[in-house]
């Protein structure tokens, strides 16, 4: 009885998942359709006076259609004929007739124009020849001193501080229409329903291990997580996006599995095949868009949730990083997030303390901003006004005529991704630390102005400068008056271990509403002061050897299950960045003097008040 209730379950969670994905394919479709140029197209035949013309001209294109399969057929026979005369050793004068010949005549300007493509042709072959000598001869340098890096035993990395392709990206079309990327969610879904039905039913008929295997792991089984990780990878844009994002959330929050997925998510991204990047550089420089380089790398050195980075060379000899942005990313913003996001609460990935529906609101928020590479712009020019005192750090200078709301271009920085600092001398992973935190500082003390992309590869280090480069702003955004000063009370009163204060300000900024338990409460109190260690250490303070992290995650369960209300949007992007930055500075293993350099800001903080 225990079995054919099972099957019926089984068949109950099919019918269930199959009318799911059947009522989201049709509302996606009534929303595609609402918006197709089909139906225009349609409408217009319908209502026009006109549409016995396009009939007309539709049966004209037919009939010259077949026309002219009829004369290629024709001559297709006459071409056999004349074969097999030639096999019999016939004359040429014997043979018979070859069928119609057809005898072409071209005008002046056709032989003109067929001159000139020629021309273009001949040019084109030799661009090819050129970059292919320049790649063979860029080889042999960079073999020459990977060859030299390793006989010194120093450090081996990329070239100008190039990053390199993970080794699970391949190159793959993005799916651009709205309705492509819905049938890759839609297929997600039924996916997921069916390996979670297979999964069950493995357990329902199979061995008493798999029977008593943890429930947890119905959903996030092997095949359903790989399922996961190659949509994302797939689609890219939004929905990667949101799966990086929750890549760094804590375990004791999002099943370990799903993490480890998620993670595979954040370190992959495929890049876009060569005739689509000739596709977006068409359409947003025009198609001679070639002319403003003397070198272009084919293949990206880096590829992310929202666009890809190519190398080149422009006419003024000039290095560059050229970012490309996925076609049909920006547009698809508010339906990826939704697809994904509903999915994820169908199946009840996430807890509802997270609030995931809050987190997917401030998602769709930044990525419209980073998609947006005008608005990059204008946030890197921001930023290289405001570090230009700071000799420490430089942010590379942008090339205006290169760069569009798709394609971003700037200089190619000469640096090493800090995460390939970590085995660098102790001074130099000293001042890698003191000056990203101190960045962190004048971004919350002094600028109000910060950028939250936590990525540390955002950050590269040339020790030979002694500078740190800043990439990529499109996260950047500006704090008002009113959060900051409240947030700059928080870290005060952490840093002065006053509990009262910080629990007080909290309900003031929004962390808490007032009417929480005492239990939470405290968890929140005792998390803001174990960040606030930081700043409370006299000496410098060492991250190496903290155990925040450990003390933080048996906090976040409580958190968890009794918060009451979602955190302050800002804080999703603050919090963000100061957590990349905190787990940076462990990996660098050094000690930092923090509360000097917080104390000194916050008193030129105040003053402005």
């Amino acid at each position: 009885m225990s079995r054919t209730s099972d099957i019926l379950g089984i068949i109950r969670g099919l019918q269930l998942v199959a009318e799911t994905g059947i009522k989201l394919q049709s509302t996606e479709l009534s929303r595609v359709w609402a918006n197709s140029n089909c139906r225009v197209l349609l409408q217009d035949c319908v209502n026009s006076n006109n549409a016995s013309n396009i009939v007309f001209e539709s049966a004209d294109r037919v009939a010259t259609v077949c026309h002219g399969v009829k004369e290629y057929a024709a001559n297709a026979s006459a071409k056999e004929r004349y074969k097999q005369n030639l096999s019999d050793g016939r004359p040429v004068k014997e043979r018979e007739p070859s069928g119609r010949q057809f005898g072409i005549k071209l005008t002046q300007s056709d032989q003109e124009l067929l001159r000139k493509l020629d021309m273009e042709h001949q040019e084109k072959l030799k661009k090819v020849e050129r970059e292919e000598r320049r790649k063979k001869a860029d080889a042999a340098k960079e073999k020459e001193r990977l060859d030299e890096a390793q006989s010194s035993g120093s450090q081996v990395t990329a070239a100008k501080g190039k990053l390199k392709l993970s080794e699970h990206s391949k190159q793959r079309k993005v799916p651009s229409s709205r309705i492509g990327r819905m049938i890759s969610f839609g297929g997600l879904a039924a996916g997921l329903g069916f390996g979670t039905a297979t999964e069950y039913a493995k357990r329902a008929f199979g061995s008493r291990e798999a029977a008593t295997a943890d429930a947890s792991t119905l959903f996030l089984n092997p095949r359903n997580l790989d399922l996961i990780v190659d949509t994302l990878c797939k689609v890219r844009g939004a929905a990667l996006k949101l799966g990086q994002l929750l890549s760094i959330q804590d375990d004791n929050i999002i099943n370990p599995n799903l993490a480890k997925a998620l993670e595979r998510v954040r370190k992959s991204a495929d890049f876009m095949p060569n005739w689509q990047v000739e596709q977006v550089m068409g359409t947003e420089l025009g198609e001679n868009w070639r002319d403003h380089f003397i070198e272009f790398e084919e293949k990206p050195f880096a590829a992310a949730s929202i666009g890809q980075v190519h190398c080149g060379r422009i006419q003024d000899g000039r290095e560059v990083a050229i970012k490309i942005q996925y076609p049909g990313v920006a547009r698809g913003i508010e339906s990826d997030i939704d697809n994904l996001g509903g999915i994820m609460k169908y199946f009840d990935v996430f807890p509802k303390g997270m609030f995931l529906d809050n987190l997917m609101k401030v998602a769709k928020r930044e990525l419209a901003w980073e998609v947006d590479y005008k608005r990059e712009a204008d946030c890197t020019r921001k930023f290289r006004e405001l570090l230009a005192p700071y000799s420490d750090y430089y942010v590379p200078d942008v090339i205006d005529h290169i760069s569009t709301t798709q394609v971003f271009t700037t200089e190619l920085l000469d640096g090493i991704p800090v995460d390939q600092c970590f085995d660098m001398p102790a001074e130099d992973r000293r001042f890698i630390a003191e000056k990203i935190i101190e960045l962190c500082l004048l971004e919350l003390l002094e600028f109000k102005y910060m950028q939250t992309d936590p990525n540390w590869a955002n950050f590269l280090y040339n020790p030979k400068k002694k500078q740190i480069m800043l990439l990529d702003f499109g996260a950047s955004r500006e704090y008002s008056k009113e959060f900051m000063d409240k947030y700059v009370r928080i870290l005060k009163a952490a840093c002065d271990a006053d509990k009262e204060t910080v629990l007080t300000v909290s309900r003031e900024i929004g962390f808490l509403t007032g009417f929480e338990s005492k239990l939470m409460e405290d968890a929140h109190v005792d998390a803001v002061m174990i960040l606030g260690e930081v700043f409370r250490s006299h000496e410098p303070y060492n991250f190496s050897g903290q155990d925040m992290t450990a003390r933080i995650q048996n906090l976040v369960p409580t958190m968890v299950t009794h918060r009451l209300c979602p955190p302050p949007e800002e804080v999703y992007s603050l919090h963000r960045k100061l957590s990349g930055i905190f787990l940076l500075c462990s990996k660098l293993k050094t000690s930092v003097s923090c509360r000097d350099k917080f104390l000194t800001l916050y008193s030129k903080y105040t003053k402005s008040l």
